[in-house]
């Protein structure tokens, strides 16, 4: 497979017709994507057979690209009998039950098959994750514009989702009106809703000479964000929650005996709006010096995304870590690559004295603008595919500013990509760095000038420095995720290599500005050039790079499978957080 067009057959489903019928396709092409590259099927232009022996039927359609990096694109798609009569169009969720069913007569990928149930979950999933797209794609996306940046338009700008999972857009638990107040792909912005709590139900903790809190704790903090009149009534500290959130956890029986017992009191939604991000529970505010990352009991593509204990700590607990010195070697090396800090949490618990189990639910972490905020884009919205519109904002950007995709990959790979490898080799600190918490800085005309990466969820700690990170934080208690060399090295693989690089070529390559070989070639070039660097930043610095460049095969999240099996990303151990495969690797032919 060479990256090979043939687009002869038919229009792009996506440009034309209906908000439904582009919605219903993009969930078809990304089960088949999810399909061919889990099951390792070879995709290659021309008519493609997805054969489902155990229900006796096939899905049959025409591959408009064939992808080395996965991006494929597929015509429309039908079913077909096995004695190859046509059996009518393939609808997306009676295609998630066949596939779904050939799944588990085949007995998954893990030991114990598919667990029960999961089949008829997944089904529900989908159903609603087209609803929502066709939602999306249909509109109305108004708001008020008069308070929107380049960071923001970007952030709300992914309309389809994650293009190798089953059901992208699946949100169970709201309405179709809440989503249009709450959904970033429909430009929305809302108030949150504020608590007032006795300070013996809250913990919190906090960097606070770091920019963004300027001397404040996080209490401090909420109080000046909270913008209204009894802020600071009776001494108690402000939370603020995400609207839907505050529904759920006041119907939660340990937060109802906090509201009853006078500890906890909910004011309502108050102040200005916020905007929610690409992340849908982070939100910003133009003009507001941090972001607010808020739980969110919804279930988002894996995972339900209520914040953890280990999760709060863990971003003020790297901050504190890059404060003693753990970035200075990469940014000096990468002086225009930054990653940006979670200074500060809060959540409310059970009254200290009880002893009892915390409360989950009412739990924030802050996040720091980061300067220059302009330049930034999110990754997962600059390549997102645009419906009925036409080129990505990426392959906008490169042919508005006349730019070469060719010099584009180079310069994302030297500014983005490869200051990531290099933290890893001098630190042994880990990104999870997927397309979402992927910044990518952009110059006015058009240019990659720098990179950064957010979110406090996302950090691996080498096992083999813990030794010398601990000293460093001066604790034996750490809220770090502490992982073999390997895993560790298996995790970036995926997310900076397959997500985040295989996105950027792919983006371009779908979008007909340059060949996918040819922009693999610039990548591979520029990483060989970086290996020096990484070699000298830490010990065996440049293994990670060097795999990359070698190893016949490299591990692949399988986001259906993971889905199948019924696993929850953010609960589930390090070692067994999804269902990862060993496939070809697309930087050795």
């Amino acid at each position: 497979m060479t990256g090979t067009t043939d687009y002869a057959p038919t229009a792009d489903p996506l440009q034309t017709g209906s908000a439904r019928a582009a919605a219903e396709h993009a969930h078809l092409e990304a089960l088949l994507r999810c399909w061919t590259r889990e099951t390792g099927m070879p995709v290659r232009p021309g008519p493609l057979q997805v054969g489902l022996p155990a229900i006796g039927l096939a899905l049959v359609t025409h591959v408009r690209y064939a992808s080395i990096t996965g991006w494929h694109r597929f015509g429309p798609v039908r079913l077909q009998r096995t004695d190859g009569v046509d059996a009518g169009p393939a609808d997306p969720v009676l295609a998630i039950a066949l596939v779904a069913t050939e799944a588990i007569a085949r007995g998954g990928v893990l030991p114990g098959g598919i667990p029960p149930g999961e089949l008829a979950d997944l089904v529900e999933r989908t159903a609603d994750s087209v609803r929502r797209v066709a939602a999306f794609l249909s509109g109305p996306r108004t708001s008020d514009d008069s308070c929107r940046d380049a960071f923001l338009d970007t952030e709300q700008a992914l309309l389809l989702g994650h293009l190798h999972h089953p059901a992208p857009k699946n949100r169970d638990g709201i309405t179709s009106a809440e989503a249009a107040a709450w959904s970033p792909e429909l430009r929305a912005s809302f108030r949150l809703h504020w608590f007032a709590a006795d300070p013996a139900v809250v913990s919190q903790d906090a960097v606070t000479d770091s920019p963004a809190l300027r001397g404040r704790d996080t209490a401090a903090l909420f109080a000046d964000l909270a913008e209204f009149a009894d802020a600071d009534a009776d001494g108690r500290i402000l939370v603020p929650a995400h609207p839907w959130q505050a529904r759920e956890a006041l119907r939660r029986p340990r937060v109802a005996g906090l509201v009853e017992a006078g500890l906890l009191e909910p004011l309502g939604e108050r102040g200005g709006p916020w905007h929610p991000t690409s992340s849908v529970r982070t939100v910003y505010r133009p003009g507001t010096e941090v972001m607010l990352k808020l739980s969110l009991g919804l279930r988002i593509t894996n995972s339900r995304r209520e914040l953890t204990r280990n999760e709060l700590r863990r971003g003020v607990e790297i901050h504190r870590l890059l404060d003693l010195g753990y970035l200075a070697a990469t940014t000096a090396a990468h002086p225009s690559f930054s990653i940006v800090r979670d200074p500060g949490w809060l959540a409310v618990d059970e009254p200290h004295r009880s002893g009892g189990p915390k409360v989950n639910g009412l739990d924030v972490v802050v996040r720091e603008v980061p300067g220059q905020i302009s330049q930034l884009r999110a990754l997962v919205g600059l390549v997102a595919p645009r419906p009925q519109q036409g080129l990505s904002r990426l392959g906008e950007l490169v042919t508005t500013g006349g730019l070469d995709p060719m010099a584009w990959v180079a310069a994302y790979t030297d500014l983005v990509l490869v200051p990531m490898l290099h933290l890893y080799a001098a630190t042994g600190i880990g990104l999870e760095a997927h397309q979402q918490n992927t910044l990518v800085r952009i110059a006015p005309d058009g240019r990659v000038v720098g990179g950064a990466f957010r979110d406090n969820e996302g950090y691996y700690l080498a096992a083999s420095r813990l030794p010398q990170l601990l000293r460093a934080l001066d604790t034996t208690d750490s809220a770090l995720m502490l992982v073999d060399d390997r895993i560790v090295e298996d995790r970036m693989s995926y997310y900076l290599l397959r997500n985040q690089a295989m996105a950027v070529i792919g983006c371009l390559a779908v979008d007909g500005l340059a060949a996918e070989p040819e922009l693999l070639d610039v990548l591979t070039g520029r990483l060989r050039a970086a290996l020096p660097a990484l070699a000298a930043a830490g010990p065996d610095g440049d293994r990670l790079a060097r795999r990359w460049l070698t190893e016949p095969a490299l591990p692949c999240k399988a986001n259906l499978f993971t889905r199948l099996h019924g696993i929850d990303e953010v609960r589930a151990p390090l070692d067994a957080q999804s269902v990862y495969l060993n496939l070809p690797n697309p930087l050795v032919p």
